[in-house]
């Protein structure tokens, strides 16, 4: 899980250092390098929030291929054993309709569970979004 980000900064507090012996260049050149590491910051927090998102609609997806496996299993197997049943009547046919059932079993929990895996998948980075209504606001502070 992603630590919550502050955007580097340790409080969110109007308090200004002095600037009054600065030159304007110099303040122009704190000012952008304070943006640039700012949006730097955001990108790699963007970036972890969709790995990390992208990564359990994978989890989901493959319990999804797992569920389709299973229930092309319990098709075979309900018909090789439905087959047996018909035309021989065999304990040879119970069996094979003993293992469909439990192929179809096998299936049902696969889906249920890649089903409430992927519900659980948010494709908006809405940490990034929160922090930067801070930066925002940070910058509008500083600005006053």
């Amino acid at each position: 899980m992603a630590e919550i980000y502050t955007g580097g900064r340790s409080d969110m507090s109007t308090d200004r250092p002095d600037v009054s012996q600065a030159s304007v260049g110099e303040l122009v050149s704190d000012v952008a390098a304070d943006f640039s590491t700012l949006i730097r910051q955001e990108i790699e927090l963007a970036k972890a929030e969709i790995k990390e998102e992208a990564t359990k609609a994978g989890k989901g997806v493959g319990m999804l291929g797992g569920a389709g496996l299973a229930g092309y299993f319990a098709l075979l197997f309900a018909s090789v054993a439905l087959m047996y049943l018909i035309n021989l009547v065999v304990p040879l046919g119970w069996a094979a309709l003993i293992v469909a059932a439990i192929w179809g079993l096998a299936a049902a929990v696969l889906a249920a569970s890649g089903r409430k895996k992927l519900k659980t998948v948010s494709p908006a980075p809405t940490q990034t979004a929160e922090t930067l209504k801070e930066d925002v606001q940070w910058a509008k502070a500083r600005t006053k």
